[in-house]
């Protein structure tokens, strides 16, 4: 499960999952932590947009490698009080490396990336925009919930390209339901008249 780092969010889906009886593996959106590593390599080269690059994706790969979190945060404050950094701009630093600590147990990006997981939710949030937002999101419309959730299915359909597949399925189902079951051995009588008797001609 992807997650923005938010507590009342994290609070939520242990609760869930403790109703459940289930267990998930939670993992912090990699694209909120590059929003606090930009905060933090700004404090570092302010006005400097190739060092700030370089730094944030030296610091990334770090991440991505499993290099563990409180030694980057460790290595952000040491780096901050070399460089005599003070006010605004050792603020974000240290938000960064509090952010980094905070979070330790929901940035083992490696393992995820080496059990095929998501790290990101971008992938999401963009399908979220274009099968529901774009659809759904109309002026002055109006849904209940099964008849969002009926459409949203045929527009997921139609996207991956499965509506045709899909459509001869549900015309079988259906002709089973509404016809087969009706009928010993699932044999269902032609409504149609047979053909007439061919007459011939006796002289």
């Amino acid at each position: 499960m992807l997650v923005d780092g938010n507590p009342d969010q994290i609070r939520s889906v242990h609760r869930v999952c403790k109703e459940l009886g289930v267990r998930v593996t939670m993992i912090l959106d990699l694209i909120h932590v590059l929003e606090y590593l930009w905060r933090a390599a700004h404090g570092f080269h302010k006005d400097a947009p190739e060092p700030t690059e370089k730094w944030v994706t030296m610091y990334l790969i770090d991440l991505l490698s499993g290099r563990a979190e409180g030694l980057l945060a460790r290595r952000l404050r040491r780096n901050a009080k070399d460089a005599g950094l003070t006010g605004n701009r050792r603020k974000s630093i240290d938000a960064s490396a509090r952010y980094l600590v905070k979070n330790t147990r929901l940035l083992h990006y490696d393992q995820a990336s080496r059990d095929g997981l998501p790290i990101a939710a971008g992938v999401i949030e963009g399908a979220c925009r274009y099968i529901v937002r774009d659809h759904l999101d109309r002026c002055s419309a109006r849904w209940s919930l099964p008849g969002a959730e009926a459409v949203l299915r045929l527009r997921a359909l139609v996207t991956n390209g499965d509506f045709d597949a899909y459509w001869a399925f549900h015309l079988q189902r259906e002709y089973h339901r509404l016809h087969q079951t009706r009928y010993a051995g699932g044999k269902v009588p032609c409504p149609l008249p047979g053909p007439r008797p061919t007459l011939r001609r006796v002289k």
